[in-house]
């Protein structure tokens, strides 16, 4: 298990329990174990009740980051985290309708609305894929992003609509605001100039 996955991954969490960190990155309980214990070791994570990155993890990691960033092409990173934007609209709008009807809040009692809210997610889906195909071309590491989607977008199709945007689990949203940071980070841009320029979730 690599030292940059585990370290992001508990960055992006900010706080999380072995075994969801395990269930995140989708690997074996015991190998995330024995990098988990080598980090929290070194200093780089702190061990609790749920694990959460040290200062000294960080500036590790932005380290680890920007060594990933020099291997790897910028223009063509630039261009697919481009197409990425358009789509991160497409879906900010998505989660917005799903959350609000009318201007208020959704109660959900409309079938018919949220279905049609629903349905725009395959939409989505479909169009991310291909990005984020293109990506892991160049960094390998966020191909698990397109099966977290996949496994978050399954359990909406099977009804369990939580799976689109509640925070404290995997849910679409979820994975799709990591996978931005990924982006914003794989570009060398930062989330507050992201903001700024409106972009940001």
């Amino acid at each position: 298990m690599r030292e940059l996955t585990v370290l992001q991954a508990v960055r992006l969490k900010g706080r999380v329990s072995q075994a969801d960190l395990a269930a995140t990155l989708g690997q074996d309980p015991a190998a995330v174990a024995e990098t988990v214990d080598q980090l929290v070791e070194s200093g780089l994570l702190v061990a609790g009740k749920t694990l959460k990155i040290s200062a000294e993890g960080r500036t590790r990691l932005t380290e680890l980051l920007a060594e990933e960033r020099d291997g790897i092409d910028t223009t063509a990173i630039a261009a697919d985290y481009e197409k990425f934007r358009a789509v991160n609209a497409e879906f900010k709008a998505l989660v917005s309708d799903w959350q609000l009807k009318d201007g208020q809040p959704n109660t959900h009692d409309d079938s018919g609305y949220d279905a049609a809210v629903l349905a725009r997610v395959d939409a989505v889906h479909e169009t991310v894929v291909p990005i984020l195909d293109s990506v892991s071309a160049q960094l390998p590491r966020l191909r698990a992003y397109a099966d977290r989607l996949e496994k978050a977008l399954a359990r909406v199709r099977d009804g369990d609509v939580a799976w689109l945007t509640r925070p404290i689990i995997d849910s679409y949203h979820t994975v799709w605001f990591e996978l931005h940071e990924e982006l914003i980070l794989a570009t060398g841009l930062t989330r507050d100039a992201e903001a700024q320029a409106g972009h940001a979730q």
